[in-house]
């Protein structure tokens, strides 16, 4: 016999594809490419939670944003009430407690030159307290520096050629000043006589030297940390990080690196709850966690997060939040307590109307805790517009402590929620006929119940096939689709007839009124309500998400309803996820793409303090309501072979499978679906079946037997959600099982002039809980030397 075939592999060559072990492929599914940016979903913080409120700071008279900065470069400091910014060729003081205008522009001619190019400013330190935040010290592109009384307009001090090269960051620590030049030359200004106020004129001047060419130099846990942006080899670790004790003359330069390849580094910091450790952005969306010393006395890696798909830009540390911008314009905020982080707030904070803006710097205010009472955080974004935040997060910690007290302002009740999901396979209404199993199959579903449910939601996939006319036919009306109108497609309506139909055949004795339908390519949703329940319901809004082939087709997605009934809001969620066995990843960002979309429905009309949404949202997306169901085919697959599940579920020990379930695992490691609950599956596999049959896919592809049909929740209230029944039937004009879930759901009507009482004195804790907070805050600042 002769060997078998071989294949020579040239020098360079790509090699051979790795063949898959499993085949599952389907024809609507090769159309799509598996999202590369999906495979980063698990290890992702956990974001289900967050507060999308921005917690704007109100402490000035006159905002914050109305101070404009030199474009891209982001020269401000801050002390309080004032801000010094450079703009062009002029220095600029604003005083937001007496104007929003200038109080003093300062250019060449004040300070002696023909023209003023600062490139940076710092607050140098005071012993004082009538002198804090009151010198700012410039830096010129000459090598210049300027100390400038920001209440008198008086220039009180001037080096001139302080350094060869321009000045392009200054820092503040302990009663000294560091200012650095683009050709590595670090000068130390210290006080003359020690204990004395540091002044620019009578400063001592003492001078170190780090690499030139720095991009990113900062004090933190008493050295200097600094990179450079370098190209570094495939697969290589890196950025290098240098790291400089300037205070110690002849010390030591330590040059360390990551545990992993990561971005050039953009920003560093250190929380106050954490002060042992030092954390730096990078491009790529990174962070990596440092030992501030080891016994060594050399800092270590520990770890690296990534944190986002997007480029971390700048960092700050706040109390025992990592605050971190991005290039997608939003500011998010981490609690680092576990693994995964936990993202607890996430806000655009940078937007121009048209697009989110990258950030630029992000930095506390020291000074505003004995200037302000408060701590501000600072924020500037490509806009060049400057914009405050509470530091403390004081509006969200309300509203948890809130949330606690629910049930001492709130009346609650249950209502009974039945689903009914299926993916019909393009079959028509007419074909529910014949058999038993086929002809009672919605008189089954609708009196799964002990009484008439109050809500029926009826989830359906592929009304109409997949196919390129279909997803056409949708692109053409597209615009129609996405807004509020209920008017449906001739077979989407004779679906939507079917089942209103049904329920008045299956439950004769109530009324029920066809709420809102909504279609998008092969799907539709149908919500019924009670007409006794009529007037408890309002904001009810509808929209559609396409998933196919990128987000640009309808033939995956989902489509979402929301109502309020009482102040409780809900939202339904009817998906087809993308389909194939191997396709995990594609399937999760596509839950995740739905969840979060931005814009899913219109701001609710009857906002009161939005009441009835959670996380600070107004009603716009999914995850800003109390209670949300997932359903529909969302695909996920049995990781095991053929023969192992269909000989499991005719000896009906199936269960054992679900070990092997793609979604009760993803459910458990990935972040976006960990939120969300199921109840126990009791019931077969309800893919793939040949029509008309009761058996699993005998074609050529033979398709592996999975549970792609389910129903899935999340409250911010568990204990608000029980499920009554998990089911699924048995009509066989499709090749999937239809399912139905029923829930009673527990929902609240607030009393508000109860709720303002207990507001009230939530409020009156919380000021004695943020002086604590302030307090602590301000003994770090002392500790690291900023104050």
């Amino acid at each position: 016999m002769p060997p078998p075939p071989t294949r020579t592999i040239a020098l360079g060559e790509r090699l051979p594809a790795v063949r898959p072990s499993i085949s599952d492929d389907e024809s609507e599914e090769s159309a799509e490419e598996e999202d590369p940016k999906s495979k980063l979903a698990n290890a992702m913080p956990d974001t289900s939670r967050s507060s999308r409120r921005p917690p704007v700071l109100k402490c000035h008279k006159y905002d914050s944003i109305q101070i404009q900065t030199q474009t891209h470069s982001a020269i401000v400091c801050a002390a309080g009430h004032v801000y010094v910014a450079v703009t062009g060729h002029h220095v600029k003081v604003y005083d937001l407690e007496l104007s929003e205008t200038p109080i003093l522009s300062l250019d060449g001619k004040d300070v002696g030159l023909k023209e003023l190019k600062a490139t940076s400013l710092e607050f140098r330190p005071a012993k004082e307290a009538t002198n804090k935040g009151r010198f700012v010290w410039i830096g010129t592109k000459d090598g210049h520096m300027f100390e400038l009384d920001v209440t008198t307009g008086q220039i009180t001090g001037t080096r001139l050629s302080a350094h060869l090269y321009a000045i392009t960051r200054m820092l503040r620590y302990s009663d000294m000043v560091l200012s650095f030049d683009d050709n590595g030359k670090v000068t130390i200004w210290s006080p003359e006589v020690e204990g004395a106020e540091l002044q620019l004129a009578t400063a001592q001047v003492r001078g170190s030297r780090i690499s030139d060419h720095q991009e990113f130099a900062e004090m933190l846990a008493g050295r200097l940390w600094t990179s450079a942006r370098e190209t570094t080899a495939p697969g290589a670790r890196g950025p290098v990080v240098r790291i400089y004790d300037v205070l110690t003359p002849g010390s030591a330069t330590r040059s360390v690196l990551p545990t992993e390849h990561v971005g050039t580094v953009t920003s560093g910091t250190v929380l106050p709850a954490y002060p042992g450790h030092v954390y730096l952005g990078h491009e790529g969306g990174f962070v990596s966690i440092w030992t501030a010393a080891t016994g060594e006395g050399v800092p270590v890696c520990e770890e690296v997060m990534r944190i986002s798909n997007s480029d971390v830009l700048c960092l700050a540390g706040v109390d025992d939040r990592l605050w971190v911008g991005g290039r997608n314009g939003t500011i998010s905020t981490y609690s680092i307590e576990s693994r995964p982080w936990v993202m607890t707030n996430n806000w655009v904070a940078h937007w121009n109307g048209q697009s989110v803006l990258p950030l630029q710097k992000i930095f506390v205010d020291p000074y505003s805790i004995e200037k302000l009472g408060r701590l501000c955080v600072n924020s500037i974004g490509r806009d060049d517009h400057i914009k405050s935040w509470d530091g403390l997060l004081g509006a969200d910690r309300q509203d948890a402590e809130l949330l606690k007290l629910e049930k001492t302002f709130s009346h609650f009740r249950d209502i009974n929620i039945l689903f009914v999901s299926w993916n019909i396979g393009a079959s028509k209404p007419e074909q529910l006929s014949g058999t038993k199993e086929n002809s009672s199959f919605l008189y089954d579903a609708l009196n799964s119940t002990d009484s008439p449910p109050d809500i029926i939601v009826f989830g359906l996939q592929e009304v109409v096939p997949l196919d390129k006319a279909n997803v056409a036919k949708f692109l053409k009306k597209k615009k129609g689709l996405e807004g509020a109108s209920t008017t449906l497609h001739s077979e989407h309506r004779r679906w939507a007839d079917k089942l209103v139909g049904a329920v008045t055949f299956a439950l004769p004795n109530e009324r029920y009124k066809l709420l809102y339908s909504k279609e998008l390519v092969g799907l539709l949703s149908c919500v019924m309500v009670k007409t006794k329940e009529q007037t408890a319901i309002r904001d009810y809004a509808a929209h559609t998400v396409s998933r196919g082939v990128g987000g640009r087709f309808g033939n995956k997605g989902a489509v979402a309803i929301r109502l309020v009934i009482d102040d409780t809001s809900l939202c339904f969620l009817n998906c087809h996820l993308a389909a194939g066995h191997r396709r995990v990843r594609d399937r999760n960002a596509d839950a995740a793409a739905i969840i979060e979309h931005e814009r899913l429905f219109p701001e609710s009309e009857t906002l009161d303090e939005a009441l009835a949404f959670v996380g600070g949202g107004d009603g716009t997306m999914a995850l800003d309501h109390e209670i949300v169901f997932m359903s529909g085919d969302l695909n996920y697959r049995i990781d095991q072979r053929r023969d192992a599940v269909v000989t499991s579920v005719r000896q009906d020990t199936y269960h054992g499978m679900l070990v092997h379930d793609q979604l009760t695992k993803e459910m458990k490691a990935n972040v976006r679906l960990r939120s969300f609950a199921e109840g126990a599956i009791t019931f077969p596999p309800t893919y793939k079946y040949d029509l008309h049959s009761t058996e699993y896919d005998t074609s050529e592809k033979r398709r592996i037997p999975a549970w792609c049909d389910r129903v899935l929740w999340r409250a911010r209230d568990p204990s608000r959600v029980e499920q009554l029944h998990y089911r699924r039937y048995e009509p066989d004009i499709s090749d999937h099982r239809p399912i139905s879930a029923a829930f009673r759901v527990r929902v609240k009507s607030i009393q508000h002039d109860a709720r303002a009482g207990v507001k009230g004195d939530v409020l009156a804790q919380w000021a004695v809980r943020e002086q604590q907070l302030l307090d602590n805050a301000r003994a770090f600042y002392v500790e690291q030397l900023a104050l």
